[in-house]
């Protein structure tokens, strides 16, 4: 594609998936995250010409203005779109695929023990919600959702929801999210604790113990019951 093409790809993404740009006169002037992936075909073209330093000091004059750090030897494609973009982070040996969408706070880094290919891979159709960290030569699979705050250290399925520390998979059986929705994401963590607490529950249900007002699962008296009571039940 054209730098022009690369752009009106960017400018449209935006339109189609933020409800808050409005014209894109706007997008254009004030997106910083536009701004900095169009300053970035600029930047990845010297780089691939082989001019480096002349490569880097577009991408810092980038950064300085937008908050968005990308290496000009990344590799992005088409129709990418960087919300708020402030802190974000990509590595030199990422690639970027086609309608993509990453948050600000995101990180597409190394681990520090790698060396040639240091930084993920995201298929095409990835979000990656605010503040997480997909961090080494991982491959991050086509139409997949990282959940906000999540550290993902292993390659992900297509179509795959991950979140949490480290990032856990968690399968969609091929169902696609809503793009710009970073909310509605399964917690692996919070089902197990839900999960073993029902399991308490019967057990002191079995027993003839009242379960205590503080307990995430309630039982039809438990609003009576104190923080003496729970002591003595514990």
């Amino acid at each position: 594609m054209t730098k022009a093409q690369l752009k009106k790809s960017y400018l449209e993404k935006v339109m189609e998936s933020d409800p808050a740009a409005t014209n894109r006169i706007a997008v254009r002037l004030t997106y910083a995250g536009y701004k900095a992936l169009c300053s970035h075909i600029t930047a990845h073209n010297l780089w691939e010409k082989g001019h480096k330093t002349l490569a880097r000091i577009v991408a810092n004059t980038s950064r300085r203005h937008t908050g968005v750090e990308i290496h000009p030897g990344a590799k992005i494609g088409k129709s990418v779109m960087i919300d708020h973009g402030a802190g974000v982070v990509i590595g030199e040996t990422a690639e970027v695929g086609d309608n993509c969408i990453l948050y600000q706070g995101v990180t597409l880094g190394g681990t520090g023990k790698d060396v040639g290919k240091r930084h993920p891979t995201l298929e095409d159709g990835v979000m990656v919600s605010a503040g997480a960290k997909v961090l080494g030569p991982l491959t991050i699979g086509a139409g997949s959702k990282i959940g906000a705050g999540s550290v993902v250290l292993k390659s992900v399925p297509p179509h795959s929801t991950v979140v949490g520390v480290p990032g856990r998979v968690v399968k969609q059986a091929g169902k696609r999210v809503a793009d710009m929705d970073q909310v509605l994401l399964p917690d692996p963590i919070m089902e197990e604790f839900k999960r073993l607490n029902d399991r308490i529950y019967e057990l002191e249900k079995n027993a003839g113990i009242r379960t205590c007002r503080y307990s995430i699962t309630l039982d039809e008296n438990n609003v009576s019951v104190n923080a003496d009571e729970c002591k003595k039940a514990d």
